[in-house]
């Protein structure tokens, strides 16, 4: 096994440990404000009458989707919500947006940089191979040239 190889496979490794610490630290950071915007939409009228439609949209959505899976009829009319449970459902669901979208800009951010990291990686193994390829065939050319000329 050369030596990249065995490099290689000791980030593979690192991956996962330090994976689970980025996802951890993400969460730990945007859970207060995820928190914060909660708070502010049970007390912003408008924004409050937005997430209970949301919320309205996403339990009918979610009950139809239910009834499908277990064969249950899906032309019956759907109790809506209580407001309260309504704002409660969607301000969840607006925390946890919230963390699930930090940490998928953080993770798009991770591949991006990576790529841009292998792309350098492999730019300086393309040089390198270029160098030697030159310096073998100066090598051929002048060891042909001592042959013939002797």
């Amino acid at each position: 096994m050369c030596e990249r190889e065995r490099e290689r496979e000791r980030e593979r490794e690192m991956i996962l440990p330090v994976a689970k610490l980025g996802a951890l630290a993400v969460k730990t950071f945007s859970k207060p404000i995820a928190n914060r915007i909660k708070k502010e939409a049970t007390h912003h009228p408008k924004f409050r009458q937005l997430i209970i439609n949301l919320a309205q949209a996403n339990h009918r959505f979610t009950t139809q989707i239910q009834r499908r899976i277990y064969g249950h009829a899906t032309d019956v009319a759907i109790r809506p919500l209580n407001e309260e449970k309504a704002v409660q459902v969607a301000a969840d669901l607006a925390g946890e947006l919230f963390v699930f979208s930090v940490a998928g800009a953080a993770l798009i951010f991770e591949v991006q940089r990576s790529s841009r990291s292998e792309a350098r990686k492999e730019e300086s193994r393309r040089q390198e191979l270029e160098q030697i390829s030159k310096q073998d065939s100066y090598k051929r050319k002048h060891q042909w040239s001592r042959f013939w000329s002797s």
